[in-house]
């Protein structure tokens, strides 16, 4: 294996050293390059880049083993003689800055800088197996060869539309593929481009050849995977030039973060494969690499690390190395900042594997060897300590005497258990002072956010009932407010469980959880594993919000029924009125006088009665006079009358008027 690929930008990169594995060199989150023993599983060396906060170490690649001498030698050489023992020495690291960095780790020290030709940051470099050449590729969708003799840059082309996110060399040092997205192959002689192949539609972050035969054999393989894409794609090199796309794909569970494999000499020879993803779990493949192959190939095994905990947590896989026995493994798994080592033998009969590992105890093992800076204060039994608590809270004193002397006992032996203080406490016996009425509350709202913290350790269900049946919504916001950060995600979890339960111990968390949300949504939003967290939550949310939205469709329905049947009963109720008339007029000559009575009742609302009866006294001599005529002249008479009637009419309005 001449050289190991880099990792991708956005992955903390994770490399071990060629060959013998002695090595494992990582970047942290710190910006800090640390090299481990894998052997003795203790911290080699350790290297603080000058811009090591604002120039992060993207990648980082091994050189190819090399024969060290004890003067300074910058040409690699193959040795000649198999007694002469080759070291990993040079390692590239590729900055946010744009600036690639070679340390020495048999010096301990930067060996040199390349510097000042490339304007975006550096995603990938790649070692060249033999001429101590270095390829790096960037934002800024270049390409540069680096001769390391010199320090300086030998030539520099552009590679891509977008940026240059993953480069590799193949074993006879002469084709370099470069990736963006869409993957390209360069003969390194002439800097021109070979071949084109479809790639990924996202960015391609690991290029690794598979075989070493000659590509013009319809032999040479290499392997490419992507961002968010959870298939590592295998492409043929065909003399035909058909070969745009993948002939071989293997299934993964996330995207790939770290790959190790044996390559092939022949067709009658397998690739044996080892896949870190991203979610931790390894993934080992064997493949005869001959020709196309339609369905994706899931892996022969799979191995998960876990703790040895009641409740077990999922250990993460950081990088992996293949021995030269199929089923021995290098593991690298745990935090970045302080890996765990170890060889490891695989049943690979198995499709599953789960190791489960002490990780406190490998930790304090290899912590030995680190000296602390913290020093603990030696602290007097006479001295009086003050520590930060919460602003108000005093503790009753209750029979002083007893308690104290008990205290002053069991402080050289042993501290107080949470149920003796609260024994001494008393919670049903705090105070009202003298004159104090008594309707005043004897709990503060320090005391309230104290005894959910000592609930919440304690996991003690009296105190927890006796604080969440505050119905006050201002207590609820101080003592939510008042709450210490890591008391916050154990009080979800409490309100998740009692959301669960009764609709009417529901109502009081809803508001338990709307303070909490209020004060606590920063702390909340900055955990890592917050979707884990609050998971069940939301999805329990979720499902009664739908069964509310049915729940209003269905109150709205109801609500224009009820509403239509309320009015039908109300019209029946208006047709039962009385249908008597207000006003009846009558054409007959027998009835004029109540025809010419009853035209005056609208105006009921007129004060001048009088002059309305003298018009009807004058109204009936009139009526008299007519009948007296005779009846040939009736009709006349009427028109006088209506005549009569009108002027009437005209007197009631100018009386209205006046």
């Amino acid at each position: 294996m001449a050289a190991d690929a880099g990792s991708s930008p956005l992955q903390l990169p994770c490399v071990f050293s060629p060959k013998s594995r002695q090595y494992l060199a990582l970047c942290a989150q710190d910006g800090r390059l640390r090299i481990w023993n894998t052997d003795s599983k203790t911290l080699h060396q350790e290297y603080v880049p000058s811009a090591h906060l604002s120039a992060t170490c993207t990648c980082i690649a091994w050189g190819p083993c090399r024969t060290v001498k004890e003067g300074p030698q910058r040409k690699k050489r193959k040795s000649e003689a198999g007694q002469v023992e080759e070291k990993a020495d040079l390692l590239a690291m590729g900055t946010a800055a744009g600036t690639v960095l070679i340390y020495s780790t048999v010096k301990g020290a930067l060996h040199c800088t390349l510097d000042g030709d490339h304007s975006g940051g550096v995603n990938c470099v790649q070692w060249h197996p033999e001429d101590g050449l270095l390829y790096s590729g960037s934002d800024d969708t270049n390409i540069i060869e680096w001769d390391l003799q010199t320090g300086k840059m030998r030539s520099k082309w552009k590679a891509d539309r977008a940026a240059v996110t993953s480069l590799c060399v193949s074993h006879d040092g002469k084709l370099l593929l470069s990736a963006g997205q869409i993957i390209k192959m360069w003969d390194l002689d002439t800097k021109e481009v070979y071949r084109k192949f479809t790639g990924h539609s996202t960015a391609v972050t690991t290029l690794r050849f598979a075989t070493t035969r000659p590509p013009d054999s319809n032999g040479l393989y290499f392997l490419s995977g992507a961002a968010h894409d959870r298939l590592l794609s295998v492409w043929q090199v065909r003399e035909d030039g058909k070969d745009k796309n993948s002939v071989v794909s293997f299934t993964l569970t996330d995207e790939p973060q770290h790959i190790d494999l044996v390559t092939s000499n022949s067709k009658e020879e397998a690739v044996k494969l080892a896949v870190v993803c991203k979610d931790g779990q390894l993934h080992l493949f064997e493949h005869f690499l001959n020709g196309p192959c339609k369905k994706p190939l899931s892996p022969s095994c799979t191995v998960q690390m876990s703790d040895t905990q009641d409740s077990p947590v999922p250990i993460p896989l950081l990088a992996t190395a293949l021995g030269a026995d199929t089923r021995t493994v290098l593991l690298a798994y745990g935090n970045h900042l302080q890996p765990v080592m170890e060889r490891v033998e695989i049943n690979t009969a198995e499709r599953h594997v789960c190791l489960t590992r002490d990780v406190q105890t490998s930790l304090s093992l290899s912590m030995e060897s680190t000296v602390s800076k913290v020093k603990t204060p030696i602290i007097n039994t006479k001295s009086k300590v003050l520590v930060p608590g919460l602003p108000g809270h005093q503790a009753p004193v209750k029979g002083t005497s007893q308690g104290s002397e008990k205290r002053k006992k069991d402080t050289d032996t042993k501290e107080m258990s949470i149920a003796e203080r609260l024994g001494e406490i008393d919670l049903s016996a705090v105070s009202t002072e003298k004159g104090a009425p008594k309707g005043t509350a004897f709990l503060q709202t320090d005391n309230f956010a104290v005894l959910l913290v000592q609930g919440l350790e304690s996991n003690d269900a009296n105190i927890l009932n006796k604080v969440f049946q505050t119905r006050k919504d201002m207590v609820i916001k101080k003592t939510v407010a008042r709450l210490p950060l890591p008391a916050v995600l154990p009080l979800v979890e409490e309100i998740t469980k009692r959301l669960q339960g009764h609709p009417f111990t529901a109502v009081l968390m809803v508001r338990w959880l709307k303070a909490v949300l209020m004060h606590h949504t920063s702390y909340l939003a900055s955990l890592p594993d917050l979707v884990t967290q609050l998971g069940m939550l939301y999805h329990m949310i979720e499902s009664r919000v739908k069964m509310f939205h049915k729940l209003t469709k269905l109150h709205g329905k109801l609500y224009l029924l009820m509403t239509q049947v309320a009015t039908s009963d109300s019209s029946n109720t208006v047709k039962d009125v009385d249908h008597t008339a207000k006003l009846v007029y009558e054409e007959e000559s027998s009835d004029e006088d109540e025809a010419s009575g009853d035209e005056g009742l609208p105006d009921d609302d007129s004060d001048n009665w009088e002059e309305e009866e003298e018009v009807m006294e004058e109204t009936m001599e009139e009526d008299k006079e007519s009948q007296a005529d005779e009846e040939d002249e009736d009709l006349e008479s009427r028109t006088e009358s209506k005549a009569n009637g009108e002027e009437d009419m005209e007197h009631e309005n100018e009386s209205e008027e006046e």
